[in-house]
């Protein structure tokens, strides 16, 4: 099958959010920067190889069209992976203390690794994960390939 468009990368990922700007202190505080091109209705985050965005979550709705309301499990999950089990502990330990909701607290999972997750401000469920599957490179990036 040739590649698509689509085979190569994400390059944008926008959370809908009631409040940016507690939005952008809650991801400042996990230690997330504030991208230059940010104006005050949308934050970007320049990550490894992708953007993470901030925007109201109304007028996202508005712009694709489709009802704002929505609650409950969304059938997605932001994660980071970490180099080890103690990162990951330290991780949701710090998401805690910045106010990030408590979902599943780490631990040893079926899969052979270790992970746990929290939500933001929001209800974004994020989860954090120690894979020994799956090696981090020197800057932190995971490669499966």
């Amino acid at each position: 099958m040739p590649a698509t468009p689509f085979a190569k990368a994400i390059s944008l990922v926008t959370l809908g959010v009631a409040d940016v700007p507690r939005s952008t202190a809650f991801y400042e505080a996990l230690g997330f920067v504030r991208s230059p091109q940010s104006v005050d209705t949308t934050t970007f985050f320049q990550l490894s190889g992708v953007v993470l965005s901030l925007y109201g979550r109304v007028p996202l709705a508005e712009d694709a069209k489709v009802p704002a309301e929505g609650s409950g499990f969304r059938a997605v999950t932001l994660a980071q992976n970490f180099p080890t089990v103690e990162a990951v502990d330290a991780a949701y330990a710090h998401a805690l203390s910045i106010g990030a909701t408590p979902v599943k607290p780490p631990e040893a999972v079926f899969w052979g690794g270790y992970s746990g997750y929290f939500a933001d401000p929001d209800g974004h469920l994020w989860e954090i994960a120690h894979n020994p599957f799956f090696p981090l490179d020197a800057e932190g990036r995971l490669h499966i390939d």
